[in-house]
């Protein structure tokens, strides 16, 4: 950490591939690309970091390929930081084709039905072999609403499960030969996860051994499924206070771009989300005034651009009527477009945060960005 105003936090997170300048969002890229850019589109934006999908890539086209590859930095030629989930919430998103056990989750593969098998330590193996520079612990996550002694349980399995990712990365690290595969980055950091729904109690608990294992970042993860907005930041801010001061805290799956500002307010470091891209190619475009819904008959005729003030390439150059138009055309062009404003929108919103916090006039930016972005969509 560099600077801080108030709980607000802005520093350096380091990896082989390049620093990261936090608070960051690091778009999505699935399956080793961000839908509906190139590579180098999302390097034009500015992202200095890409999440990949653990469980996405195990099925296809598989760790081994990727790790004979070079890795996934290698596999897909970026050369910038790569952060892997650990597949934990697309097991739990599979529902009744997967079954979970003290050993790991067994699971039916959504592509051809075929089963597979994911535990703590293939996890561990999976992510060696692409060669992150991020890999996260395998963990258990629960829906919302559950019952507290539902969510013990779960978050009591996930420290488990914790500890024993731990240990096989680290006996990796020592002894490469050990990895299911090939070991492709060295310098690859293991974020813990920290789990408990909604329960500030099991929070805490959770937090504490998490911490007591020992990662190189901690993450706080189980939110964004379903719970309201109040109650994920207050989660968001108990938990926030009590992580360490010198590690990344990072919040995995959020969200709305007034969720990435109240989260920073309260002390988070790191951001994913699918949300800007998803939304883009459904045909919404998010501005800071809020979201507009491009499919809308309203703007047929309306040539101004989607943000007067956004510098983005959509916005320099095409207007509502014709990104309508695109969209409702059926064409490839219409996700494109939308996804590049979407992301640049969520990026330039971080480095504002970023210069702000710097300059000690955080609290301001927050005011005036809730003075104009509304939820609702824009009129």
């Amino acid at each position: 950490m560099t600077h801080r105003d108030g709980a607000a936090r802005a520093g350096e997170l380091a990896t082989p591939h390049g620093v990261v300048e936090t608070p960051a969002f690091a778009p999505v890229g699935t399956r080793g690309a961000v839908k509906s850019l190139t590579h180098r589109d999302v390097v034009d934006l500015g992202a200095q970091m890409v999440l990949a999908n653990t469980y996405h890539l195990h099925l296809r086209p598989g760790e081994d390929l990727i790790g004979r590859a070079g890795g996934l930095h290698a596999f897909i030629g970026w050369d910038r930081p790569i952060l892997t989930d650990s597949g934990g919430y697309q097991v739990f998103s599979l529902g009744d084709r997967r079954r979970i056990d003290e050993e790991g989750v067994s699971f039916r593969s959504h592509l051809d039905g075929s089963l597979h098998r994911l535990t703590p330590e293939s996890a561990a193996d999976i992510q060696a072999n692409l060669g992150s520079d991020i890999a996260m612990v395998f963990d258990e996550c629960t829906s919302y609403p559950v019952d507290e002694a539902v969510a013990r349980a779960s978050m009591e399995r996930t420290l488990r499960w914790a500890e024993r990712g731990r240990r096989r990365f680290q006996a990796i690290s020592e002894d490469p030969d050990l990895c299911e595969g090939v070991l492709t980055n060295p310098g690859q950091a293991q974020f813990g996860i920290i789990q408990g729904s909604v329960y500030p109690s099991l929070r805490a608990v959770s937090l504490r051994e998490t911490v007591s294992i020992g990662f190189e970042g901690y993450a706080i993860g189980g939110l964004s499924v379903g719970e309201p907005v109040d109650v994920m930041y207050d989660v968001v801010a108990e938990t926030a206070a009590q992580m360490p001061d010198a590690e990344v805290r990072y919040l995995m799956g959020t969200g709305m771009p007034d969720d990435l500002v109240e989260s920073v307010a309260r002390g988070i470091d790191l951001f994913d989300c699918v949300l800007p891209t998803r939304n883009a190619r459904n045909g919404q475009l998010l501005t800071r005034t809020g979201p507009i819904s491009i499919k809308q008959a309203r703007y047929a005729e309306d040539n101004r651009p989607p943000d007067p003030e956004c510098s983005c390439y959509t916005c320099r150059h095409h207007s509502l009527a014709y990104l309508r138009y695109l969209f409702v055309a059926g064409e490839m062009t219409a996700s494109t477009l939308n996804t590049l404003h979407n992301i640049h929108f969520y990026l330039d919103t971080m480095r504002r945060m970023r210069d702000a916090i710097v300059f000690g006039s955080f609290e301001s930016f927050r005011q005036r960005f809730h003075e104009t972005f509304s939820r609702r969509p824009r009129s």
